[in-house]
């Protein structure tokens, strides 16, 4: 990375030329490795099954990206007794020993930003500056975590003094790490989003087994190289694969899990929640369930500004975002103007192999995304118009992926279902309305409470945070209408059906979810 630019999801769209001279030399060496068996990581030994499973790029289905291994019930019980093995060493060394091993397991994600990056292109569909993206974040994810525990002294504080005659009284408030910690990533953010709550279990610490989403184990087995070649300890991290139904179940399911933190949809997460809740007490689980997005768009907006921040929120990684813009309202003066604009940029958009530089949007993660894209352009060509997309490409250079068209659609009723169903792909509904009022009404009646962007006068934005219910905002932003957050800049988090612990990723709060309060009275 050059000196002067710090990647973000902020600055990404204008990066300078020697990231892409850097990512073509990593692709080049990443293609001619393809193939390879790669193994668990449990107790710091590599283990591997009986069964295995194919990891294949959704960009060309021929392509296999490497053979990894379907672990079952057995290897979920081996990893959670080495890392409840290794907690009392973890837990028990100097906070400040945690933080330097974490930093240096950030630095080698900086060094290898590249090669991870280069595999999530090829492994998730991402278009090379948001795999780059993805990987940046996961390094400053971990350096935030330590930063907070820097900055909170080890979260140690001191209370006070009981009024008692002749005795002396020392109150401590310490706060201290459950035990074992069970991360569930999904594929989006595969790399950023085990990292991060990877590095906050750890570095307050608990140890860990992580989880990857069966369609990324790649990204996740050189996250935990990472964390192995920082000189973290054996079995304090541990790296398993294979199916949620078995593998992950057993996870869940398991009383040696003391905590839990799972990114992916409502349903997949409230399902986690119910089969953790049957433990013998209660523990802690953060769940971040996805959105359903809304940009409120007013008459005194910038309508340019809008229009470049709505399209590169809706259709960035092709819509599988949970902060992906998925549904526009817009005061009737602007309507027109506005949506002819959206249309212009999204029609620009150009689609295909995700590691080619001049690509925007690449496939669609997997055949059932791919489905559903068909199955809901089918329902809304039933109730509305499409102003661009609606369509797969199936034929060329794209007859072996899955390539979806970025989909903006008009005169959808407001009450109908897909304004409140997270479709997790291209596909954004647009509207005009009356006034902000009944913008907002609309922008709030919904179950999820993620992410919300507006675009309008400097008095409306004042009304636009009062108002909206969502944990992550935005006003008058290009960059990205309703997505771009970045830890230490915008914590991440949702509202209601978005989140379970009103705390948001890479932020202030986040790091005391990872641990139990224990009060110490000495009296002397």
């Amino acid at each position: 990375m050059t000196e002067t630019f710090k990647l973000t999801y902020a600055t990404m769209f204008s990066p300078p030329p020697e990231l892409h001279d850097r990512f073509d030399e990593a692709l080049a060496k990443l293609k001619g490795e393809l193939g390879k068996e790669h193994a668990m990581l449990i107790n710091g030994k590599d283990v591997f099954a009986d069964e295995k499973f194919e990891d294949r790029s959704p960009a060309n289905t021929d392509m296999v990206l490497g053979v990894f291994q379907k672990g079952n019930a057995s290897h979920a019980t081996a990893a959670l007794a080495a890392a409840r093995k290794a907690f009392p060493l973890w837990s028990g060394m100097k906070w400040q020993q945690r933080v330097a091993l974490l930093r240096k397991a950030a630095d080698l994600i900086d060094e290898r930003i590249f090669a991870m990056g280069a595999v999530m292109a090829m492994e998730v569909g991402k278009n090379r500056m948001e795999s780059l993206g993805d990987v940046a974040e996961t390094a400053d994810l971990i350096r935030y975590a330590c930063y907070q525990m820097e900055k909170n002294d080890g979260f140690i504080v001191e209370m006070g003094r009981d009024p008692l005659v002749g005795y002396t009284a020392t109150n401590l408030s310490v706060l201290r790490p459950y035990g074992v910690w069970l991360v569930i990533s999904p594929f989006n953010f595969p790399a950023a989003l085990t990292g991060g709550p990877a590095g906050a279990a750890l570095v307050t610490g608990n140890t860990l087994v992580m989880k990857p989403a069966t369609d990324t184990p790649y990204i996740v087995r050189l996250l935990a190289e990472c964390f192995r070649d920082a000189g973290i300890p054996d079995g304090v991290f541990n790296y398993v694969t294979g199916p949620g139904s078995t593998l992950g179940q057993a996870l869940i399911e398991s009383h040696e899990v003391d905590g839990i933190t799972f990114t992916g949809s409502f349903d997949v997460g409230m399902k986690i929640f119910r089969d953790y809740a049957q433990g013998n007490y209660v523990r802690p689980i953060i769940l971040e369930l996805g959105g359903k997005n809304p940009a409120i768009v007013s008459r005194n907006a910038d309508l340019e500004r809008a229009a470049v921040g709505i399209v590169r929120s809706a259709f960035g990684l092709q819509g599988q975002k949970c902060s992906a813009c998925s549904r526009v309202y817009i005061e009737e003066p602007v309507y027109e103007p506005l949506v002819a604009r959206l249309v212009e940029l999204t029609n620009k958009l150009t689609i295909g192999d995700p590691t080619d530089r001049n690509v925007y949007l690449g496939p669609v993660i997997n055949r059932n995304s791919f489905r559903d894209f068909q199955a809901f352009t089918e329902e809304l060509s039933q109730a509305g118009r499409f102003l661009t997309g609606g369509k797969v490409l199936t034929e060329g250079e794209y007859s072996k992926g899955y390539f979806c068209t970025p989909t903006l659609v008009a005169d959808v009723p407001l009450d109908h279902r897909l304004w409140k169903h997270e479709m997790f792909l291209p596909i954004t509904t647009v509207a005009p309305v009356k006034n902000l009022s009944e913008a907002m009404q609309y922008a709030n009646d919904v179950n999820y409470g993620l992410t919300a962007g507006f675009y309008g006068s400097k008095e409306e934005v004042g009304w636009f945070f009062e108002n909206i219910q969502a944990g992550v905002t935005y006003a008058n932003r290009p960059q990205g209408a309703t997505t771009g957050a970045w830890p230490g800049f915008q914590p991440f988090g949702g509202w209601k059906g978005s989140g379970s612990s009103g705390k948001n990723a890479g932020g202030h709060y986040y790091l005391p979810l990872y641990m139990h309060e224990q009060i110490q009275t000495l009296i002397d």
